[in-house]
């Protein structure tokens, strides 16, 4: 338990190699409009996009892929690696923005990059690029991480990316971020054990705020962040 919890520790680092602190997914659009100027706008935007965003929907379906990538280490050349990129490639279409797209898939090889560095590659002598969800699933696969528990730190690693850019954008003070951390954590947890037992594809994206945020992103005149 420990070995796994450790392992999970370094997913979550923000020294983990993956660019996540180079994009705020809409945020600086939304402060730029003025419509997020303080701690509480930060907070009801981050709770309303567990709620009902397209990260729960990616998620959600992080079992499904931590399943079929099982089943593709164990049968390289079975049907399994079809279901993954089918799956990936679903989860990547939810996201309306090619600049979050190209986040993901910049995320997504980063991730699979280093683990290949740390001899846990993909199964197969040329294996696919993955985008960001998939490539975290296979994460909690090579590292022996439990479903709920990679749900979680899933969650928990947006949360903490959004908040980071939140603190240079609003701007918060690192106090007031961590406090926002800190009160969303039993929120975190019971979202999280509700996505465990989700149908990704019974679930619906009323994120329509942040994907408007996200396609305005590149229009920006002037702008700290990728996305």
């Amino acid at each position: 338990m420990s070995l796994t919890r450790l392992r999970l520790f370094q997913l979550v680092s923000p020294a983990l190699p993956v660019g996540a602190f180079s994009y705020s997914e809409g945020l600086e659009v939304l402060v730029q409009a003025g419509e997020l100027g303080d701690a509480e706008a930060v907070a009801h935007w981050l709770e309303a996009e567990l709620a009902r965003g397209a990260l729960a929907i990616e998620a959600a379906s992080l079992g499904r892929l931590m399943q079929a990538l099982t089943r593709w280490r164990e049968s390289p050349d079975g049907p399994a690696r079809g279901e993954v990129l089918d799956l990936d490639g679903w989860l990547l279409a939810q996201r309306e923005a090619a600049e979050v797209r190209a986040q993901q898939r910049q995320m997504g090889r980063s991730l699979l990059q280093l683990l290949a560095d740390l001899d846990l590659s993909l199964p197969g002598e040329q294996p696919p690029r993955l985008a960001w969800p998939a490539a975290w699933a296979w994460a909690g696969v090579a590292l022996d991480i439990a479903h709920q528990d990679l749900v979680e730190a899933y969650l928990y690693g947006w949360i903490a990316t959004q908040l980071s850019a939140a603190v240079r954008l609003v701007p918060l003070g690192p106090t007031e971020a961590q406090r926002l951390q800190l009160g969303l954590a039993p929120t975190i947890a019971a979202r999280a054990a509700e996505l465990v037992a989700a149908d990704p594809k019974a679930l619906w994206n009323g994120g329509v705020g942040a994907g408007l945020a996200q396609l305005g992103h590149g229009e920006l005149y002037s702008r700290l962040f990728r996305s």
